[in-house]
């Protein structure tokens, strides 16, 4: 009795654990492409979380208009907690010119697999905006918030991304050791600054949505 009572305990124990092996996050600025359900579902599948028409994906058909040339503002809510950090991207025509998911530093182990430690881009270049944001190993109490620069460009339906990239994680199928959410911005340029010609041209269809 004692041997089955210690090994419903363990068994108890593995369960409540298992939530915490997995991070989720919000995306709260700007308005996610999806509806977003209490943890942030769905972020796994990349580069956006799910397509339109998966059964768990339900666009919000959120766009958000913002000037070239200036800072937006992102905000996000780790909802379970998991150490690593975020990458942000933006994708002029296409979800396709987003970047691969962050490469990632791995350890074997029993199980399989699992995170140590993924590639940041500094400085970063195009399409990224930003790299190796909001670093932590402790769980935040607070959202992570940052303004980031946008290209002086006029794009209708730009794409951007935000993945977080988790350290001490197994690998998730699908999504890799990383999750992910976008957003729909319409960028419109600033006329009194350069049209920044890095940036591919945007198409009349561009977005990927």
């Amino acid at each position: 009795m004692k041997i089955l009572m210690a090994a419903i305990c363990c068994l108890l124990t593995m369960v409540l654990l298992v939530p915490l092996a997995e991070g989720h996050f919000k995306l709260l600025e700007p308005a996610s492409w999806v509806v977003e359900n209490s943890v942030g579902n769905p972020q796994k599948a990349g580069p956006c979380g799910g397509n339109e028409g998966d059964a768990d994906v339900t666009p919000s058909h959120a766009i958000t208009k913002v000037v070239g040339g200036g800072a937006l503002h992102i905000k996000v809510q780790e909802m379970v907690y998991h150490p690593g950090h975020y990458r942000i991207a933006l994708a002029v025509n296409s979800r396709a010119q987003l970047p691969e998911d962050p490469v990632v530093v791995t350890r074997d182990t029993p199980a399989g697999p699992r995170s140590v430690s993924a590639r940041i881009d500094n400085p970063p270049t195009i399409p990224v905006l930003a790299d190796g944001l909001w670093q932590h190993t402790a769980r935040p109490t607070e959202p992570f918030e940052t303004d980031v620069q946008l290209p002086n460009i006029n794009c209708p339906a730009c794409t951007l991304q935000i993945v977080e990239f988790m350290a001490e994680h197994g690998y998730n199928q699908p999504g890799g050791y990383s999750y992910h959410h976008c957003a729909v911005l319409n960028i419109t340029a600033d006329p009194a600054k350069p049209i920044d010609t890095r940036w591919p041209v945007p198409q009349k269809t561009s977005g990927g949505f």
